[in-house]
């Protein structure tokens, strides 16, 4: 009888394993509160009447929103280094974690940083949908020439 490779992955390593959507908001909102969530997300199930109970109904349905939770989860709760390109492709949930890399203390994290955050992230939208993204420009515009 052939093993696969599947067989010999510990995928219990992923903290996402065995975890519901509703104890991993729980852990994330009452570490950071709702409002950074929100500010790091963009996600508006975290700033319009906010609630355990209806993010877990909006995630379920939403998986962009769920799979940017889930992430959020891995890389700064759970503060594991980034995945690699490979994995990086898959649902967080999918994501293989290597054993020797092992969850560490939550990021501090703050409103101040989330704005900066999401000021970087609309100069880079800006310069990638402007098509100055290839050759010369768009490596001047990333510099900041």
């Amino acid at each position: 009888m052939n093993t696969s490779v599947n067989d010999k992955i510990n995928y219990k390593a992923n903290p996402l394993h065995g975890l519901s959507l509703e104890n991993l908001l729980i852990e994330l909102e009452g570490h950071y509160g709702f409002s950074i969530l929100f500010a790091y997300l963009n996600i508006n199930c975290f700033k319009t009447n906010p609630s355990i109970q209806s993010s877990v109904k909006f995630l379920k349905k939403t998986d962009w929103a769920r799979e940017k939770v889930e992430a959020f989860y891995l890389y700064e709760f759970k503060s594991l280094p980034k995945a690699s390109d490979e994995q990086f492709q898959l649902p967080p949930r999918d994501r293989i974690v290597p054993e020797d890399q092992t969850p560490g203390e939550p990021k501090e994290l703050s409103l101040e940083d989330a704005e900066v955050l999401r000021e970087k992230r609309a100069k880079k939208a800006a310069a990638y949908s402007s098509g100055s993204r290839s050759g010369k420009n768009y490596g001047a515009q990333r510099n900041g020439q």
